[in-house]
């Protein structure tokens, strides 16, 4: 049975659970919001630590903050950020615009701590929240948690994608397929091309993701209330950062206006169209994949992926393409947290954005769910698949759009009434083509090479 306490706060006295760290404006939170079974995610919690830990550095350092108590709120908030006491952040995802009862669960956690650790009263207020505001705590921790996730998470994670798609262009990529556009035949590729063109995506993510985190890089701390900065050392926000940059290991900056950080999202709103454009690129991947491996009798079976489970309960021996299937469905979840990512961030009212934790919850959904797949589709679906040659070659030979490379001999119109006698005869366009016109049968294998086709050129 849950035994209580009771906890008071400037709106009165409750009851909060004994051995709960929170007080009492966490509980009113937990009694108000009961939206859903989401609470606010960890790296955003941590987040909270980092910002508390830095904050109390920098007031110390300043003058503004007894060292003993400074000491004691940078060892509680470490306890949270190394990963304990994060089942005392109840909070849910749903709850004040601005993130406040977010705010507070940190400083009353902290302060409750840091307290049982030195001895002292630490207030959650004036000590663990001193010269600074939820306004400017809250958005602050947004572009920490992201920026930490990015840079240790999602972009390792694209940079091993990127290198494992490269491995396996050296290892099958001098294979010869026919090549599809409208998922129709086409002229021949080869596999290091197509690879090519899957790598260059996520390249290309690479670099928009990362230029787009430098402005999450800096942030709303120091704007306190409303970007004025009020309650706050003129000298705390670079201080801070200093302090910040250095426990975390990335260079964070003060805002160049706490109006704008504080009022609106936008560099949040940059990153996830970012990654919504990584999650456009890991679906077409996924779906070539899917594609190339269908079958194995009735589909293309250019590939065979790695058989990882079962497919199915009822039809003994069926295998599916389960990585490419869960990295479609991370891309569309990414997709559908950018369509909320979007709406909130429109609703900068005036000096405050007041749907900050929704943002937050999405974003890290986003850039978590990517990094993960992303490591699973190189290890379990690029790495390990297995050309099947004699598909490939059968279907290359039996290939009607190969009359593309007669053209510019035997003109359009001669060369479209080969491909359709070959494609309606099932028979070898070089067997075709040798029959209707005048090239021996030495020119066409030249012309009609498949490895040479893929170079382009006449």
């Amino acid at each position: 049975m849950t035994t209580f306490r009771h906890a008071s706060d400037s709106m009165g006295t409750l009851d909060v659970p004994e051995t709960a760290l929170y007080q009492a404006q966490t509980q009113r939170a937990v009694n108000n919001f009961t939206v859903s079974k989401l609470t606010m995610p960890e790296a955003f919690i941590r987040s909270l630590a980092y910002i508390k830990q830095a904050a109390a550095e920098a007031n110390a350092e300043l003058g503004h903050l007894d060292p003993n108590i400074a000491k004691a709120i940078i060892s509680a908030a470490q306890r949270i950020i190394d990963g304990e006491h994060l089942e005392h952040f109840p909070v849910d995802v749903f709850q004040t615009g601005s993130g406040t009862s977010s705010n507070m669960n940190a400083n009353e956690v902290i302060a409750t701590l840091a307290s049982k650790e030195s001895g002292l009263q630490v207030h959650p207020n004036d000590h663990v929240n001193m010269g600074q505001s939820s306004n400017d705590v809250i958005p602050t921790a947004i572009h920490v948690s992201s920026a930490i996730a990015v840079i240790y998470d999602l972009l390792p994670a694209l940079k091993h994608l990127s290198q494992t798609i490269e491995q396996k262009s050296a290892s099958v990529g001098h294979h010869v397929k026919t090549g599809r556009t409208h998922l129709m035949d086409a002229m021949p590729v080869t596999f290091a091309q197509s690879l090519s063109g899957w790598q260059h995506q996520i390249d290309s993510a690479y670099q928009s993701i990362l230029h787009s985190v430098e402005k999450v890089f800096e942030l709303a701390q120091g704007g306190t209330a409303v970007g004025t900065g009020v309650n706050a050392d003129p000298k705390f926000a670079n201080l801070f950062n200093q302090f910040l940059s250095s426990n975390v290991g990335i260079r964070f900056s003060a805002s160049q206006n706490f109006f704008y950080t504080i009022g609106s999202q936008d560099a949040i709103v940059t990153l996830s169209g970012q990654l919504k454009t990584l999650a456009v690129a890991n679906m077409k991947i996924a779906n070539d994949l899917r594609w190339m491996n269908s079958g194995p009798l009735a589909g293309l079976g250019e590939i065979e992926l790695e058989a990882l489970q079962p497919g199915s309960s009822i039809m003994p021996g069926k295998v599916n393409p389960v990585i490419p299937e869960a990295t479609a469905m991370v891309s569309a979840q990414v997709i559908g947290n950018d369509a909320t990512i979007t709406v909130a961030g429109q609703s900068g009212n005036f000096e405050l954005n007041v749907m900050l934790p929704v943002i937050a919850h999405n974003i890290l959904e986003s850039i978590e769910i990517l990094s993960n797949v992303s490591r699973l589709l190189a290890d379990k679906a690029i790495a390990s698949f297995n050309v099947s040659e004699q598909n490939i070659q059968k279907a290359l030979a039996k290939n009607p759009i190969l009359v593309t490379a007669l053209n510019p001999v035997i003109g359009y119109e001669k060369a479209a009434q080969i491909a359709k006698l070959a494609y309606k005869e099932g028979r070898p366009i070089i067997d075709v083509a040798s029959e209707h016109t005048d090239l021996s049968i030495a020119e066409l294998t030249q012309l009609l090479d498949p490895n040479k086709l893929t170079q382009g050129g006449l």
